[in-house]
């Protein structure tokens, strides 16, 4: 459900409500709301907008959420508020599982590569930032490690409990499948990949002040 007049939260309050669920949480799911800039959604318990401002929509980051199928209980849902109108094509008789992304026919050289239109809507180089900082963040209070067993993209859990890209599902979810790497020249890597390799700089720099203080 979109939210009216959402609630901004601040790193120091995100801090303060992830020391509260520290033992209860499991895994941090990443999604991207499918609608527009400044559209925050409640399926969420953490919404990140165009120019990265954090929204809020709970008091207790263990409230249930219905952000993604079968796996909303113990989890923390984080979305990118983006992606209207994006659009995926997979190439005919390969694996989604082995493709890799492009975004226009210049990029199109390998028959490998998934098209993929972000729309008029794409996330913004902010907004990926501000979400490993926040996935940082939260694994640092909540002591979840920074790994494919505790932060997933939708699209990685939606291959593996087989309704992402390829399967024919009608409800194929295939949220940050790929994202634009800006320390790779701006070229699309699994989404995943991504924003945990971008965590973990957080997470190196977090540690680093801390010593150093």
């Amino acid at each position: 459900m979109l939210v009216e007049n959402p609630v901004v939260i601040t790193e120091k309050e995100l801090v303060k409500l992830a020391k509260q669920a520290k033992g209860r949480i499991t895994t941090i799911y990443l999604h991207w709301t499918a609608g527009r800039y400044g559209q925050v959604f409640d399926d969420y318990h953490l919404c990140i907008d165009k120019d990265g401002t954090v929204y809020v929509t709970c008091d207790d980051l263990c409230e249930r959420k219905s952000h993604t199928w079968k796996r909303n209980t113990g989890t923390i849902g984080i979305a990118l508020c983006c992606g209207y109108d994006a659009t995926c094509e997979l190439p005919t008789g390969i694996s989604a599982g082995t493709a890799w992304g492009a975004t226009g026919p210049d990029e199109y050289r390998d028959p490998y590569q998934a098209m993929v239109d972000y729309g008029s809507e794409p996330p913004t180089p902010i907004q990926i930032e501000v979400m490993a900082k926040i996935v940082a963040i939260l694994c640092q209070e909540l002591c979840l490690g920074n790994t494919s067993e505790h932060v997933n993209t939708h699209c990685e859990i939606a291959f593996r409990d087989g309704y992402g890209p390829g399967s024919r599902d009608p409800e194929t979810k295939w949220d940050l499948w790929f994202l634009p790497d800006g320390a790779r020249n701006g070229r699309l890597y699994p989404g995943g990949c991504v924003i945990r390799g971008k965590a973990a700089y957080y997470l190196w720099d977090m540690n680093r002040k801390k010593i150093a203080a």
